[in-house]
């Protein structure tokens, strides 16, 4: 195995082709370095449906037991129920999976005892290090004592505190079609929906890392065709759509019509505060302006961040806020431990809508205020020129400019935010406006700057 990792090891975790890029004997180095890097007496490990999953973790689990950390492996998990384990227990932990990543990708996201996460600054770019110093070197010293490895099932105590956060008790009955994507949420889905008034329609709960019907990002609008075709053809009150391992919850109405990450946050951020009044609320920059809006409207402070879940969780600790939200549909809670679960996000959706007599469509229609372009990729050869031009046409204009996370450019009736990829030669750009007409204008002259070649 080669000991350069820098392939696999992003920002905020490990991804990568198994076997060509890391395998279980590199996984047992991971599991020592993350003990050393940690000082961890004792870890929680969990791991998705891939076929190469239980292998990783085990091979992880065997390297922190040999620097002397006690195991504790919960096996199959969503992420957020690693992160459940890692804050009810206060330990480190370890999720196998690669979210929704192509079968032959896997990974690790790791975090620090009460879910605290650990990134490329908070501890990823010593792990790495050190795995490729001992890929070369050999496994470090065992420790006099090995730690114990044992394993622990948490899957109820998690339902039961999620459905302890929102009372649903009392809801009218709903119907709802839920697709798993044959990832992790068909595992999590039944304990946590059991004896609720809900009538579920499953579609592709059964696990298959190979990803049978389509691929589990529902991101991409193609993965939730199926969902929005079969809410239609039940009469359900709405659909919901899990990523491979079940971290985040995309949301159909009853028309079967997609419901923005934004209107989400906007309507979850409603509820969170009408518990903890003037509470703190983050949104990324990408989220619409009907987040802020929204916040200031119910007596809170929203606070705008970067891009990305260590930036978010970083400023949820920093603020003591009391929920965030991204545009991927990335939800984080004070209550879970400031980690991101889009199950604790559905829950709320479906209190809410079960809370009175309308519509979904009608319900979120009052945080859903603008046009959005959604995100836009643009392959191109050098980011940083076609960034450039994009900023030198805009800079004359009467708008303002701001640089927090790539480019965002405001105007009185629209913005738009153009970011690069991490990982691949493109730039993505969101675009919102307050019409329609306004934002495909905006969108198409970004565009054309973007993708038109000097």
């Amino acid at each position: 195995m080669t000991a350069d990792l820098s392939q696999i090891v992003k920002a905020y975790d490990v991804r990568g082709v198994v076997p060509d890029q890391w395998d279980e004997s590199l996984a047992e180095l991971f599991g020592a370095a993350f003990v050393r890097v940690t000082d961890a007496d004792a870890i929680v490990i969990g791991h998705d449906m891939r076929p190469s999953s239980p292998g990783l973790a085990d091979a992880f689990a065997r390297g922190a037991a040999r620097l002397g950390a006690d195991v504790t492996l919960i096996g199959l998990c969503s992420t957020d129920q690693l992160y459940f384990a890692s804050g009810s227990f206060d330990l480190p932990g370890a999720m196998f999976t690669a979210s929704h990543n192509p079968a032959q990708y896997n990974g690790i996201k790791m975090c620090r005892a009460g879910a605290a996460p650990v990134g490329q600054d908070t501890g990823l770019a010593e792990i790495r290090e050190l795995a490729e110093r001992w890929s070369e070197t050999g496994a470090p010293e065992a420790a006099e004592t090995p730690g114990t490895i044992t394993h622990r099932d948490t899957l109820k105590d998690y339902a039961q505190y999620l459905t302890s956060l929102v009372d649903l008790t009392t809801i009218r009955p709903l119907k709802v079609v839920v697709d798993a994507g044959n990832g992790m949420g068909g595992h999590t889905v039944p304990t946590v929906f059991d004896g609720l008034p809900l009538d579920v329609v499953p579609m592709y709960f059964e696990l298959d890392g190979t990803f049978p019907n389509h691929e589990a990002n529902p991101l991409d609008p193609k993965n939730i065709v199926d969902l929005q075709a079969r809410v239609l053809a039940e009469g359900a009150d709405l659909g919901l759509a899990f990523d491979g391992d079940a971290d985040r919850c995309f949301v159909v109405d009853e028309r079967g019509e997609p419901v923005s990450p934004s209107a989400i946050t906007a309507l979850v951020a409603a509820r969170e505060l009408a518990k903890h009044p003037g509470g703190t609320i983050i949104h990324n920059l990408i989220t619409s302006w009907s987040v802020p809006e929204v916040v200031r409207e119910q007596g809170g402070e929203p606070v705008r961040t970067r891009v990305g879940h260590s930036f978010i969780k970083e400023e949820m600790a920093k603020t003591g806020a009391i929920f965030g939200g991204e545009h991927s549909a990335h939800y984080y809670f004070k209550d879970f431990w400031n980690a991101d679960t889009g199950m604790l996000a559905a829950l709320h959706v479906l209190a809410a809508l079960g809370g009175q007599e309308g519509t979904l469509s009608a319900l979120v229609a009052a945080y859903d205020r603008y046009a959005s372009s959604g995100e836009i990729n643009s392959t191109v050869a050098d980011q940083q020129a076609s960034a450039a031009k994009v900023k030198a046409a805009y800079e004359a204009e009467d708008v303002t400019l701001d640089t927090l996370d790539g480019l965002t450019v405001t105007a009185r009736d629209w913005w738009f935010n153009l970011r690069a990829s991490n990982t691949e030669p493109l730039l993505r750009l969101n675009v919102e406006a307050r019409d329609e007409a306004t934002m495909a204008r905006i969108r198409d002259e970004v565009l054309a700057l973007v993708r038109t070649t000097a």
